[in-house]
């Protein structure tokens, strides 16, 4: 056994290689493939048509999430785009064939595919998942190897339990500092892209660390590692500390009880050693970040709401969001406003924006959506009064999925509306025909919503010097 001090990733990736597989890519064993109603069918029928069986159906999850109505009544087979009920049918019938785990559009426990997987203890310390979606290095905050997929790679790891993969070379991105009071995880995210570029993580194994990281709560880790892939990034990593092993402890498809202490034991392990070696090293003073909103048509493209945008500004990304170089973001009037996605559609992302909220309407002209990122989330919101403080300030409160995250055709904002989202990706279109997204953080997107522009939270407003 090799002595040489290894990385977190190193220790993830060995304790799931099968073996070599040749031209520098090794076999390396899934433990669960998770699935959404978008692709999961497709691959489940490819996989029905070869005439092969799923090797371990207990290690698969159907979820609908992608293309289910985020309407408050839908009906199980309410789809938000034009012949979506056909997706949602055959995932469902698929994955009832195949024996697999489904987690339907109106069971207790559904969600989004990234934010339910760690609430149902899916996604835990040590464990290898794959799914159909870039964003699911969502999960690599648990201390899990999690990457996106293709459907034909579903197919294969259904069928043989296994994938070929070359390994990718690794970044270590070192957090220190406390961030400023109104600032958070999505701000810290746009902060490193914005910095680095959104190539900037080079196809890395990012491992996220420092006492920054370690400050942060296990829902705002999950907000860092989603948006990795912005980044360029393979996928992310935090190590697991007291904080996961509490937040994994006693979920359904977690240890049972009487595993959980060994299991602690051996999550304890998975942390980088002394003089462990990265291809490439970048630090991040925390006390430097500032709320940041998206000017462009990528999460490179962001600044602080009221410093002005750069003369050398993209001027196709300048064109299409119909702004001028030189002015800033704040004042900039919106017309809609959407609170959800797999990025901040956790239960401390609506406290966040509720807290704004409060007592406030939203501008009269801002059509505003916030959608809970799951079945839990909205039950606990509710729990709270969350619902009645977004309902009272005028959002639409509806089902949980992934909504206005992404245009799937049907119901979206109008051609040329500018809305303020709390989403991960702002290209082209990305939210409609013609639609113009900036990123931001959900503290923002409420007070913005609030104030019919971009604007920032109270909490959050830089001082001006007298």
């Amino acid at each position: 056994m090799s002595s040489k001090p290894q990385t977190l990733f190193d220790k993830l990736w060995a304790s799931h290689r099968i073996g070599s597989a040749g031209d520098g890519a090794d076999l390396i064993a899934i433990d669960r493939i998770l699935l959404h109603e978008r692709t999961g069918g497709v691959a489940l029928k490819m996989l029905a048509e070869t005439g092969h069986a799923v090797h371990a159906p207990s290690r698969v999850f159907a979820i609908m999430d992608h293309i289910v109505s985020y309407r408050a009544d839908r009906a199980a087979d309410d789809a938000r785009s034009p012949g979506g009920e056909v997706f949602i049918r055959e995932t469902r019938n698929m994955a009832q064939y195949a024996g697999i785990h489904l987690i339907d559009s109106n069971d207790p426990r559904q969600g989004i595919v990234h934010v339910i997987a760690p609430e149902l203890g899916i996604a835990i310390p040590g464990a290898s998942l794959v799914c159909p979606d870039s964003h699911t290095c969502s999960l690599g905050a648990l201390g899990a190897l999690a990457w996106g997929i293709g459907s034909s790679e579903a197919e294969h790891a259904m069928a043989t339990g296994a994938l070929r993969v070359n390994p990718p070379p690794q970044m270590r991105i070192t957090i220190h500092g406390e961030l400023p009071e109104g600032t958070g995880a999505k701000d810290l995210a746009l902060h490193i892209i914005a910095q680095h570029g959104a190539s900037g993580g080079k196809r890395c194994a990012v491992e996220y660390a420092g006492s920054t990281v370690e400050n942060l709560s296990v829902e705002e880790r999950l907000t860092l590692c989603n948006l990795a892939v912005e980044f360029s990034a393979f996928t992310a990593i935090i190590r697991p500390d007291d904080k996961v092993f509490e937040y994994v402890e006693g979920r359904p498809f977690s240890p049972a009880q009487e595993y959980a202490h060994r299991a602690a034991e051996q999550w304890m392990a998975l942390e980088t050693d002394e003089h462990a070696e990265f291809d490439y090293e970048l630090s991040i003073d925390a006390s430097q970040v500032v709320p940041l909103v998206s000017w462009g048509t990528s999460p490179a493209q962001s600044s602080a709401i009221h410093t002005p945008i750069s003369q050398k500004a993209d001027s196709r990304a300048m064109a299409y969001m119909g702004l001028e170089p030189g002015a800033p973001l704040a004042g900039l009037r919106i017309d809609g406003a959407f609170i959800g996605s797999c990025t901040n559609g956790r239960l401390s992302d609506l406290r966040s924006a509720a807290k704004i909220l409060a007592g406030q309407k939203v501008a009269s002209h801002v059509h505003a959506v916030c959608v809970p990122g799951s079945q839990q989330v909205k039950r606990q919101a509710e729990a709270e009064g969350l619902d009645i403080i977004f309902k009272s300030a005028g959002f639409e409160w509806g089902a949980p999925g992934c909504a206005m995250c992404f245009y799937a055709g049907g119901i979206t904002f109008p051609p040329d509306a500018r809305v303020i989202s709390s989403t991960n990706r702002n290209f082209e279109g990305r939210q409609g025909p013609r639609v113009r997204t900036h990123l931001a953080s959900p503290a923002t997107v409420a007070a913005s919503a609030v104030a019919g522009m971009i604007a920032q939270s109270e909490s959050s407003k830089p001082e001006i010097d007298a």
